[in-house]
């Protein structure tokens, strides 16, 4: 069986950083994590071959190696996820489609065969009996959620590794916060699950392994839901193994502001190597935090908080949302103040955005205020 898997092009916009990565030679930011681990969850001896269009073109002769081409993206991608699967419609390939974009709207794409929907750990296995046994359905699903330490070593020789400017892995799913705007607790669950530390370490030998040598990202929506495992097991762990090879890496991912209240923490992730953080700030006024649940972000000094951590040796990216209710014409030099006095580099703001399966939805659409569906890149 031969496997196509393809990740669709992001759209030109500041989140995907194309402005910047001509200066470093790259294509991309980051690999598509979620399909190297598909691969590795299909049959070895099935025939893999990985396109990522932002790297590189879509070509007829791929598909038409392909028995069935594999799509797995995220809802800003969806013009060209369209364009994909037209493409594949037009040569007879069977498409199996799975991620973000189309566990929330599969009856958006009726072109799609198979739909292998919320966690591939789950759903996947389940498609392949099927589709061995030639009885495949057109939708798996589940509502249980993976045991993250049965999730397979990603297949990392799929990726052509050169034309990156970052690597990533995956250690935790889930977040323990409820942002009302937020989707990932309704795809991943407000229990933070967790990779085994050997599992990471093992990652880790891969990527080491390819002769990668510069950052790699965890992709973990919090990467501190759980700090007891991490201050206890993981980060000695990675110190450890980055110690023994000559810290061969640099490390960053994405935490939510307590982390500025752990200084063992803080520590702990700056001698592993973290040199770079992504903090939700979302807004500076408290009643716009009340709006959107973000309860973290609350009854604190947020510009000593980021100032915490960047004391700690960490970066700040900084993200922002305008576009709150209870946002005033003012919000706009009050983020560009905060911006300023805390010193963050890379501040990412973008207008408020309601996927279809955050609370933020479903109250907009009870309150009648639901009027048109276009795709949001989030670019203020």
């Amino acid at each position: 069986m031969n496997i196509l898997l393809v990740y669709p092009q992001y759209p030109d916009t500041f989140w995907s950083f194309k402005h910047a990565l001509k200066f470093v030679s790259k294509k991309a930011v980051n690999p598509p994590l979620g399909l190297i681990t598909v691969a590795s969850l299909l049959p070895k001896y099935w025939q893999k071959k990985l396109i990522d269009l932002n790297i590189e073109s879509l070509k007829t002769k791929d598909i038409l190696w392909a028995d069935y081409v594999f799509i797995s993206a995220m809802n800003v991608q969806s013009k060209s996820v369209i364009e994909i699967i037209d493409k594949c419609n037009s040569l007879n390939k069977k498409i199996v489609a799975g991620g973000p974009l189309f566990t929330e709207n599969p009856d958006t794409f009726p072109k799609v065969d198979h739909f292998v929907l919320n966690e591939a750990e789950i759903t996947l296995p389940e498609f392949l009996d099927d589709l061995i046994n030639r009885k495949p359905k057109r939708v798996y699903q589940s509502e249980k959620f993976a045991d993250l330490r049965t999730s397979p070593l990603p297949d990392y020789s799929l990726v052509k590794i050169s034309k990156y400017n970052t690597l990533n892995l995956q250690y935790t799913r889930g977040c323990p916060f409820n942002c009302e705007f937020c989707d990932i607790t309704a795809l991943l669950g407000h229990k933070v699950r967790a990779k085994s530390t050997g599992q990471i370490i093992n990652e880790l030998d891969a990527i080491y392994k390819t002769g990668w040598q510069k950052n790699i990202f965890f992709v973990d929506d919090n990467f501190i839901g759980d700090k007891k495992v991490l201050k206890n097991e993981l980060l000695p762990a990675i110190i450890e193994w980055m110690e023994s090879r000559n810290h061969p890496f640099t490390f960053s991912t994405e935490a939510s502001i307590n982390l500025s209240d752990d200084d063992e923490l803080m520590d702990l992730m700056t001698k592993a190597g973290f040199s770079t953080v992504f903090i939700g700030i979302e807004t500076t006024e408290e009643a716009s935090l009340s709006e959107c649940g973000k309860s973290q972000n609350k009854n604190r000094n947020l510009v000593q908080s980021v100032l915490n951590i960047q004391k700690k040796g960490l970066e700040v990216l900084g993200g922002f949302i305008l576009g709150f209710d209870n946002d005033s014409p003012s919000i706009f030099q009050k983020q560009i103040d905060f911006i300023q006095e805390t010193g963050i580099i890379s501040a990412m703001v973008g207008l408020l955005n309601a996927p279809k399966k955050t609370m933020l939805y479903k109250r907009l659409k009870d309150e009648g205020r639901i009027i048109t569906k276009s795709l949001c890149t989030g670019s203020a």
